[in-house]
This record gives structure tokens, C-alpha cells and sequence, in this order.
């Protein structure tokens, strides 16, 4: 990914999307390796991680790394999960964070020249046109070699880079199980 020194960049990481695209490709995200690697290539404004957590549980998977996150340089965006019944009677959870990217991305955009986007999903694609139309360039970070791939084509070609996860091995993770 192309950076310059005096670019202010900020990450806006989907965390579910991530955590989907990782675990598809058999990878373990290194945050602090993520957060350096920016930190020494531009002047990192901020880094979101948005995720839902499940309020109520004696233990979260996420929480965690939610709390990792926040004491160790990323702003962390959490929400509850919602549990609602599907019209087949089945218990679901709901905890979609796209409003929430979208809206930081927006206000934060007047400050940026760079901002990354890890996630996938299509619906960001007019977030990504809104975002450039301020003047900030845009990275997409997720993956084609998943099967099935993470990246709808749209917010690919909407986005004015994209970085392939898979292609970040060594640098921002590592395969899964390796220390």
C-alpha cells in the first residue's frame, strides 16, 4: 500500500468482516504490527474498530480483544448485539456496524487525506464515492482468495486501491496457530 510520510491516514476496521476474511484464509490478525506499520509510514490520525458484543454473557469471545484494542491505540466502536426470532421461528443476532463506520468515516474525512477501509462489504460502495468526493483517497482492505471472496466487486472498483489480506502475510498477520 502506498503511504507518504506526511499523508494523514485513519483505518476503519469492520471487525466481524475482518475476523470472516481472516478465518477464511486461515490468518490471525497482528493489531499491534497493523497499528506500527502505519504508524511509521504516515501520520495515523486515528484507527476505529467497530464491532457488536453480546451484553449479558459470562464470557464473549470478542471482549478481549475489544479491550486489548482500546488500551493499546485503536478506538474502539462497540454496540449490543440484538436477538430477535425469524419468520421461521429461528433465534438470530443481529449487530451490524455500517452505520456507525459510515458516519466516523464521513466526519473524520475533512481531516484526511487517506482513509482504509477494512471490510468487504458492497453496501460501503457509496460511503467509499461520498468519501472521495471530499478528496480523500481510499484503500480497501479484504480478500479475493476466499472462497467464496469477501470483496463484492463494486466497493472494489469504487475504492482507489485495494490490498488483498492474503497478500499481507508476515505483515499484518500470520497463518493461524503460528506464534
Amino acid at each position: 500500500m502506498q503511504l507518504h510520510p506526511t499523508e494523514r491516514v485513519a483505518l476503519f476496521i469492520d471487525g466481524a468482516n475482518l475476523y470472516s476474511a481472516a478465518r477464511n484464509l486461515n490468518l490471525d490478525m497482528d493489531f499491534r504490527k497493523l497499528l506500527d506499520s502505519f504508524r511509521d509510514r504516515a501520520q495515523l490520525v486515528r484507527a476505529y474498530y467497530y464491532t457488536a458484543v453480546v451484553e449479558g454473557e459470562e464470557f464473549s469471545a470478542v471482549r478481549p480483544l475489544v479491550d486489548w484494542l482500546g488500551y493499546n491505540g485503536f478506538s474502539t466502536v462497540t454496540k449490543p448485539v440484538k436477538r430477535f426470532t425469524d419468520a421461521q421461528g429461528h433465534s438470530r443476532t443481529k449487530g451490524n456496524m455500517d452505520i456507525e463506520i459510515a458516519v466516523d468515516m464521513l466526519e473524520l474525512a475533512p481531516r484526511l487525506d487517506h482513509a482504509v477501509l477494512f471490510s468487504g462489504d458492497g453496501d460501503f460502495r457509496r460511503l467509499v464515492q461520498a468519501v472521495q468526493a471530499r478528496g480523500v483517497r481510499v484503500t480497501v482492505v479484504s480478500t479475493l482468495k476466499s472462497q467464496p471472496p469477501m470483496i463484492a466487486d463494486d466497493l472494489r472498483r469504487q475504492a482507489d486501491a485495494y490490498v488483498d489480506l492474503n497478500d499481507m502475510t508476515g505483515d499484518w498477520c500470520r497463518p493461524r496457530g503460528a506464534g
